[in-house]
């Protein structure tokens, strides 16, 4: 079948450098799905005492040490509860005597994050509504003078293209939010997985258009003659390693929604195309 292939490199140019208020430290937990493991991004103006800590990570003590060395922190925020995203949150609150969570789901924070500008010391700070990759993803536009980072999250990643995280990940909803980020052009990616990218609006852009032509493969499949999820993973997602192929069948699933939202002739991602 013709059409996009797996993506495994970055979606586009790589950020030669990143501003003096950004520090990357990469929590120790590679994998398929996570990549190098997760980026935890520590935000912090210059003269300013308190930071920002963007994504806590897994419950890695290493890890969380390594992050509570470098206190104070006015807050710590989470771009989706994922657990190697936001598990590990709570211990890093206790470890700094109580530093408020913001995130939003109230499951994962103490205070909701909603959408606007945030007043955080020392940066300019605003949340960004991105769901599709979970209903309760968001991404940070910060800044500081003429310098501004988007943290994406796993809304976008480093490398590679990411899992629509059905049946709480909604493909309309990320498509939308790619849309949104599209208009970040020039202005460098801090995502949760992989390296920063040099162009947030460039790569939101590139996702864009690959997640609309695998749509069109799914369609195509479910025309061919597929009469289950698994049968469209195998047509659509064949160039992917089969022991990731439980997590195409989400993204499968979640454009099944989407198709059907839009034409009663496929299947919703909630029936599949499995039998009874």
């Amino acid at each position: 079948m013709s059409g996009p292939g797996h993506i495994t490199a970055s979606a586009g140019e790589l950020a030669e450098a990143l501003p003096r208020w950004v520090t990357l430290l990469r929590a120790p937990n590679p994998g398929p799905m996570t990549l190098d493991g997760t980026n935890t991004w520590l935000l912090r103006a210059p003269d300013v005492a308190l930071g920002l800590v963007v994504d806590p990570g897994p419950e890695i003590e290493e890890h969380l040490a390594a992050i509570a060395e470098r206190l104070p922190f006015a807050a710590i925020l989470i771009t989706h509860g994922h657990a190697d995203h936001a598990e590990g949150a709570r211990s890093l609150s206790a470890r700094l005597g109580g530093t408020p969570i913001l995130a939003a789901d109230p499951e994962h924070g103490d205070q909701l994050l909603s959408a606007g500008p945030l007043a955080v010391p020392g940066l300019t700070l605003e949340v960004l509504s991105t769901p599709g990759h979970t209903l309760d993803s968001v991404s940070f536009v910060a800044g500081l003078g003429d310098e501004r980072v988007v943290l994406t999250g796993d809304t976008i990643l480093g490398r590679g293209t990411t899992v629509v995280a059905w049946p709480d990940g909604h493909l309309g909803d990320y498509l939308g939010s790619l849309e949104r980020l599209s208009s970040y052009r020039g202005i460098v990616g801090l995502p949760g997985h992989g390296p920063a990218l040099a162009d947030t609006g460039a790569a939101a852009a590139f996702y864009h258009a690959h997640r609309t032509a695998r749509l069109d493969q799914v369609r195509d499949a479910v025309r061919a003659g597929a009469t289950t999820a698994q049968e469209v993973v195998a047509r659509v997602y064949a160039d992917v390693d089969r022991s990731l192929w439980w997590a195409a069948e989400w993204s499968v699933r979640a454009q099944l929604d989407h198709l059907h939202a839009l034409d009663r002739e496929f299947p919703s991602g909630s029936a599949g195309l499995d039998p009874p």
